[in-house]
């Protein structure tokens, strides 16, 4: 069903307990007009890649983001490599990628190999920061982003992440709108577990997040801040959605009219 406002995509984080196929049924099904893919390097076969291009391609649906690459110590990885092509296979426009790397230098210098790999076909390497990531907050992740000259790689700001690094929608006023390509979306209460307790943070990200509405970040001043009609991954990862809607499609559904409820 299209609105006007947004592009809304159902974020894999949403489906966590279905296939990527799965995904993308019950986001056609339930009226969403875009989605967001988990690749698992496991699993993943050149069936899978086939099957999620054609049913996006018949749907008209827009695969907005492909995920996850997490950055380690080391060498680079092949399998974030195929990852990018399987993003590219498929027509996903971003890749989100999150780093345990502990080196700024080695991170950006692995960032922009990705870019480099992914811009063939369009797609933009996204940089998530998280408390629980060695890219801690925006800042460090600006910085990152500018010292190493990494021009196209974007940055991904999730609202709960941004509250729980100690950040707010102020802090990106004077960032380059082209930086971001696109943002997730979710809620969640005002105050969280400390910065110190990085397994409360992580389960808080994991299975407490909220419809928006539900919970008190500012959602309005965020849109606010970032370039008008910024798409919107709405990564709503929740053990209360998840054991109350069971069914993808119900799931799907129930959050995509919460989330235009909101926006209306």
């Amino acid at each position: 069903m299209a609105t006007s406002g947004p592009l809304l995509s159902l974020a894999a984080g949403v489906m966590p307990d279905f296939s990527p196929q799965q995904t993308v049924a019950a986001a056609v099904t339930s009226g969403w007009p875009a989605v967001g893919i988990w690749y698992d390097p496991a699993t993943w076969t050149p069936t899978t890649t086939i099957e999620i291009r054609d049913r996006i391609a018949d749907a008209g649906l827009v695969a907005l983001d492909i995920e996850v690459i997490w950055l380690k110590p080391g060498p680079d990885d092949p399998a974030h490599f195929a990852a990018i092509d399987a993003g590219a296979a498929i027509g996903a426009r971003h890749v989100l990628v999150v780093t345990s790397e502990p080196e700024s230098a080695r991170t950006a210098e692995k960032l922009q190999r990705l870019s480099d790999h992914a811009s063939p076909s369009g797609m933009r390497v996204c940089l998530e920061f998280a408390a629980f990531t060695t890219v801690g907050n925006v800042h460090s992740a600006l910085a990152i982003l500018d010292a190493a000259g990494c021009e196209d790689v974007g940055l991904l700001i999730d609202p709960l992440h941004l509250a729980r690094t100690g950040g707010s929608p102020a802090d990106l006023a004077t960032i380059d709108p082209h930086r971001f390509p696109y943002a997730q979306f979710c809620d969640a209460p005002a105050r969280g577990p400390p910065p110190s307790d990085v397994p409360a943070i992580i389960h808080e990200a994991l299975d407490l997040r909220l419809m928006p509405g539900d919970g008190a970040l500012p959602l309005t001043e965020l849109l606010a801040v970032l370039p008008r009609d910024t798409p919107l991954s709405v990564e709503l990862r929740s053990a209360a959605l998840r054991n109350d809607y069971p069914d993808p499609v119900e799931r799907a559904r129930v959050l995509l009219m919460a989330t235009q409820q909101w926006l209306r």
